[in-house]
């Protein structure tokens, strides 16, 4: 009885304490993307969702590239015809968020590499418009890091960075490397392990080589068991993206092999108080990883496919890592499932565990974010939703000791429409270095949004990652997040 008295005692306490500012608005980050538009009709669904979420990047650059799906062809025209349907929706966009740039603004950023596949686009006379560009990109005053998502062949980058080495000192080379953060969906021609091996300083995320089976980034597309797969279904991409949502919905194609194959290069960038692109180890809506030299995949015989141009080619193959980088790292996960009566969510018995699951955990909440902003093209405030705003009464980072009692506080919680909120506290051990299990006090199920919690007993300082869902009632509900990260030292 006296530990459920000194509960009640904290959560008064808590409920009395006046509210604590404790994030501030961070800078946008800084996105150059490298994209093989064309080589797949994915291309040009990952640039209508990029687009959407223009507001919230400083977009420095689309570059036109190739890869080994289409090695001798770019098409940045097929850029510029998609600027020009968002064109037509940024005004309506504005209506709903300030900060979506003005396609002749992003059309001025535009560019290509060389029309050539992989290496043999790399060195002495092979610059192009696009490699020029990311330099000029990388030199420029501005100390925040540049995100380099590439969705086909990083050939462009590879030989900016080439042209970096043998053009600065080793001084101003290694400044311009440190700004990189480089996300290539695996490995689709032989520049990007050549970066990972000349390169060691520049930070890189890939599930390694061509064998896209075992990619983290597959878990955004397709049917994975135990994730909600209605929300990738062509009937679903009809009613809530292609049709009756403007010019740039009209223009998102059918999926062809899987839906957008390369979004996840992009999706942790997004602020929704759940990503940190510095730390891809906690986990996010691009999924999870963590930096390690991974063993060279079990050599499978490539099956060759044609190219756009009729070539028949295989693809990558796995090569042997020289140096650690960020990877596939796998998640345990039970789906919550809608209850009709009593708690509205319930945790599904089953459990599954893969490097997909850090990336289809959160596909009803990336998916119904998508079709709200596409939402925005086409609707005015008042007939559209908008995300939820959680809010800390306590810091994001909480110092505490071995048996010490400390609550979670996401009271005064808001939401721009007025809609009703739903809350859910969870913990993430993955994302932290303590992997036991913390249970809640008694009687507070974590559908409320405020919590006690005793410290667990360790014998060295531990981290642990609570993670807060605001989730709207709107239509289509919407989620933003709140990460508690409590840092646990032995008493």
């Amino acid at each position: 009885m006296k530990w459920l008295l000194n509960s009640f005692v904290l959560i008064w306490v808590l409920m009395s304490l006046p509210a604590v500012l404790v994030a501030q608005s961070s800078p946008k980050v800084r996105v150059l993307v490298l994209t093989d538009i064309e080589a797949d009709v994915d291309d040009a669904q990952s640039l209508v969702r990029f687009l959407a979420y223009a507001n919230e990047f400083d977009i420095e650059g689309l570059i036109a590239t190739t890869s080994t799906h289409q090695r001798h062809r770019l098409a940045p025209e097929t850029i510029h015809r998609l600027l020009d349907a968002y064109n037509k929706v940024q005004p309506n966009l504005l209506k709903h968020a300030k900060g979506y740039p003005t396609a002749a603004e992003l059309k001025k950023k535009v560019r290509k590499g060389l029309a050539v596949y992989g290496m043999e686009g790399v060195g002495e006379g092979k610059d192009s418009e696009g490699s020029e560009w990311i330099i000029q990109t990388l030199e420029k005053p501005d100390n925040r890091p540049l995100w380099v998502p590439v969705w086909g062949g990083p050939n462009c980058l590879a030989q900016a960075l080439w042209k970096i080495q043998k053009t600065k000192s080793a001084a101003q080379a290694s400044q311009l490397y440190k700004k990189l953060r480089v996300y290539t969906i695996s490995d689709q021609d032989d520049s990007g392990p050549w970066i990972r091996k000349n390169f060691p300083d520049v930070f890189f995320i890939v599930s390694p080589g061509g064998n896209y089976r075992n990619a983290t980034w597959i878990g955004i597309t397709g049917f994975m068991p135990g994730a909600n797969n209605e929300v990738t279904s062509n009937d679903w991409l009809a009613q809530h993206i292609q049709q009756g949502h403007g010019p740039l919905g009209a223009e998102y194609p059918d999926v062809a092999y899987g839906m957008e194959g390369d979004t996840p290069a992009f999706l942790g960038l997004i602020p929704n108080g759940l990503n940190d692109p510095e730390h891809p180890n906690f986990g996010g809506w691009g999924g999870r990883y963590e930096l390690y030299t991974p063993k060279p995949e079990p050599q499978q015989p490539s099956r060759p496919m044609r190219t756009q141009g009729g070539e028949l080619v295989t693809g990558p193959v796995s090569g042997t890592e020289t140096r650690p980088i960020w990877t596939n790292a796998e998640d345990t996960y039970s789906p919550m499932k809608s209850s009709r009566w009593g708690r509205p969510v319930v945790a599904d018995t089953a459990k599954y565990t893969s490097t997909q699951v850090t990336l289809w955990r959160w596909r009803e909440e990336f998916q119904n974010d998508f079709a709200a902003r596409m939402d925005w093209m086409v609707k005015d405030y008042k007939g559209a939703n908008h995300p939820p705003v959680p809010k800390l009464n306590h810091p994001d980072v909480l110092k505490v000791k071995s048996g010490d009692i400390f609550g979670l506080n996401a009271d005064g919680s808001s939401d721009p429409d007025g809609d009703a909120l739903s809350y859910y506290w969870f913990q993430y051990p993955e994302a932290g270095t303590y992997k036991g299990v913390i249970r809640f006090a008694p009687f507070q199920p974590n559908l409320a949004n405020l919590h006690t919690v005793v410290a667990p007993e360790v014998d060295s300082p531990q981290t642990i990652h609570f993670i807060l869902k605001v989730t709207d009632k709107g239509t289509p509900a919407l989620t933003r997040y709140k990460r508690v990260i409590v840092q646990v030292s032995p008493k």
